[in-house]
């Protein structure tokens, strides 16, 4: 079994300053940056997803802005696949399936940013292609939502996802258990 590390949307808008900062993105990417080390230590293949969106009523990840760069924490090398994606779900209308694929990858850690959009779309497509996932909670990140005028706190939001994805779509854990598992 091929296992690969799929890191989804990390990207420059979603923190401090950016146009969508999200709650608990910083502890987000400590974790991911965790999960890449692993990963480049056991030299297991690594897939960078990055968001570019074109919708000319999108307020973040815009065209060349510095939004749209992979956050320094888990800047991918050379020899890291980058793909770039224009929806929320990273396998639609891109070459991710076709290239893992290619590498025989049939287990994906994923990571990455929003809980609630990307990670949710990414996880089930994944599945649904027939992927083995494991979902790293503690290397995700969301944020408030509202719904009937009612403030649904970015914790709840995340641990809904989460909870919603484990066990039907993927097995969910934090980093330390992804040291035992991979």
């Amino acid at each position: 079994m091929t296992t690969a590390l799929l890191m989804v949307d990390i990207q420059k808008d979603y923190f401090k300053g950016g146009r969508n900062e999200l709650f608990n993105s910083d502890q987000a990417v400590m974790h991911a940056r965790e999960a890449l080390t692993l990963f480049r230590n056991k030299n297991l293949p690594i897939v960078h997803i990055q968001c570019i969106l074109l919708d000319e009523n999108a307020t973040f990840f815009l065209p060349d802005t510095e939004g749209i760069k992979i956050h320094e924490k888990v800047q991918p090398r050379s020899d890291e696949k980058v793909i770039v994606k224009h929806t929320p779900d990273s396998f639609f209308q891109t070459e991710l399936h076709q290239y893992l694929e290619s590498i025989k990858v049939t287990r994906l850690v994923i990571c990455g940013m929003m809980s609630h959009i990307c990670i949710d779309s990414t996880v089930r497509t994944a599945h649904r292609l027939g992927f083995e996932v494991i979902l790293l909670s503690e290397a995700c990140a969301t944020k408030d939502l509202i719904w009937n005028d009612t403030l649904i706190p970015a914790k709840t939001v995340h641990d809904t996802f989460m909870a919603s994805l484990q066990d039907t779509f993927a097995k969910t854990m934090n980093i330390n258990s992804l040291y035992k598992t991979v």
